[in-house]
């Protein structure tokens, strides 16, 4: 039990700050809301650097129901770093509009608790709490602004939508347990092994996946995506795009090579389809778009679809370019949110449509130069280093003799590239709109250079540390 506990210090950590701040948001009230949000923060902080510790030697914690290794270590805190800077940029945006509360930063850290979870979840049971968890807590994020019928109406969507999904999931879940004897991956995968893939275990194979893809927003279960992230007000947006995204690929692609490894040719079918469909309609139905947020819900789905194409692959490698492409989405979804956090007319009030970025390139330069290197590394451009990830997923759909789905991901990369530049042509050529007014928080300001200088040709340095990373972390589950 001591050494269970040991391996789950992470979860602790965020469970007793989150604990703790439900105190203080009981007895102080919203006025201690900015000390608890970075009181959040620096415990977001503290469970990044001790997860590399506590999961270097690995193990299994309570009788296979939670993992520790090098692959939950590495989406962790990607998960936890993504969380923490969701939480500066909800600071200074509720600050000004109101309505912020001191049990936002407690909802963020119980929904962190559940995504880590869900990445060292070792069984199938352990896997839905962790799913609920994180996915309960964002229903509540999704409608914080109680007063905003868009807030609302997204929370309610949300919630509705997520229900029906954890309705498949579980039944899916009920179906490997029945024809397998076990609901632990290692037993789950041995049961598929030793009996063959029988017609049941076919469709608790499906309903899993399909669980799971709602959660990743991967087509064609992504309905939710592009209404929620418009009504959610933006910092939830943003976090919603960023930690919790990473947490379910993790997840899927744990579940599909721990608990489905024997099932491999047949689960390749289902991720394949996503893939290629997240990619199409990702690309095809963000063109028209005019809400910038809207556009990015569009521009996770079709980045989504290019993630699965690297767990089409089923090796080692393609582990890697899974986890390499969503370190790198992280970076460049928060610092496309954070602009848009800046989005504000000369009366301070939020703006969301793209037309209100024309000519942005002469009213506020620096901010317009970040946001078009945002969109070129997203489209794939090179020298930027969003070009590397897709480089990756693809280099491994080959090696694992995918290279149609390659060769298609590679067309589908230029119909996203469209809207992408798009942003830029308005940016840079456009007659200006009026003039956004001028943020005086310094935090986000330096945020949002650290992830465009991230995503610049400077962070060419970084490959090669970054791919030795996924690759350990992928070595993980093989």
């Amino acid at each position: 039990m001591g050494t269970s506990l040991i391996l789950t210090l992470p979860e602790i950590i965020l469970s007793i700050a989150a604990l703790a701040l439900m105190m203080v948001a009981a007895y102080a009230g919203d006025r201690a809301a900015r000390l608890s949000t970075w009181l959040a923060i620096g415990a977001f902080l503290v469970a990044a650097l001790v997860t590399p510790g506590v999961f270097d030697a690995g193990g299994i914690a309570f009788d296979g129901l939670f993992i520790a290794d090098s692959f939950a270590a590495f989406s962790k805190i990607i998960v936890y770093l993504a969380a923490a800077v969701a939480l500066v940029a909800a600071s200074g945006w509720f600050a000004r509009d109101g309505g912020y509360k001191t049990e936002y930063p407690v909802l963020i850290l119980l929904s962190s608790v559940g995504m880590g979870m869900m990445v060292s979840a070792g069984d199938l049971l352990t896997l839905y709490m962790g799913l609920e968890l994180q996915s309960l807590a964002a229903y509540v994020l999704a409608s914080f602004q109680r007063q905003d019928e868009r807030s609302a109406e997204a929370g309610l969507k949300y919630f509705v939508l997520g229900a029906l999904a954890s309705g498949i999931l579980l039944y899916g879940v009920s179906l490997l347990y029945g024809f397998t004897g076990s609901t632990v991956f290692a037993d789950v995968a041995a049961g598929l092994e030793r009996d063959g893939i029988s017609t049941g275990e076919l469709f608790g194979i499906v309903f899993v996946l399909a669980g799971i893809a709602f959660k990743v927003s991967a087509v064609p279960f992504h309905m939710w995506t592009p209404d929620v992230y418009e009504g959610a007000p933006t910092p939830v947006a943003a976090f919603f795009a960023s930690a919790p995204k990473v947490a379910a690929m993790a997840l899927l692609t744990r579940v599909a090579i721990s608990a489905m490894g024997p099932a491999t040719f047949e689960w390749r079918q289902i991720v394949i389809f996503m893939a290629l469909a997240s990619t199409v309609l990702g690309g095809v139905a963000a063109i028209g778009q005019a809400n910038i947020k809207r556009l990015l819900a569009y521009s996770s789905i079709n980045n989504v679809g290019f993630a699965l194409i690297g767990l089409a692959a089923a090796t080692r490698d393609g582990v890697a370019s899974v986890l390499f492409y969503m370190a790198v989405y992280v970076v460049m979804t928060l610092g496309s949110f954070l602009v848009v956090l800046r989005m504000r007319d000369a009366e301070g009030r939020p703006v969301e449509t793209i037309a209100s970025l024309s000519g942005l390139s002469r009213t506020r330069p620096l901010l317009a130069a970040a946001m078009a290197l945002f969109m070129f590394s997203l489209a794939g451009i090179p020298p930027l280093m969003g070009f590397w990830p897709k480089f990756f997923v693809f280099s491994a759909a080959v090696e694992a003799g995918l290279t149609w789905l390659a060769a298609v991901g590679i067309a589908t990369s230029v119909i996203g590239a469209y809207y992408y530049l798009k942003i830029i042509k308005v940016m840079y050529f456009d007659d200006p709109a009026p003039a956004y007014e001028r943020s005086p928080a310094l935090t986000e300001g330096l945020l949002i250079a650290a992830a465009a200088l991230f995503v610049s040709p400077l962070g060419y340095f970084l490959i090669a540390p970054l791919e030795a990373m996924t690759q350990n972390a992928a070595g993980a589950l093989f």
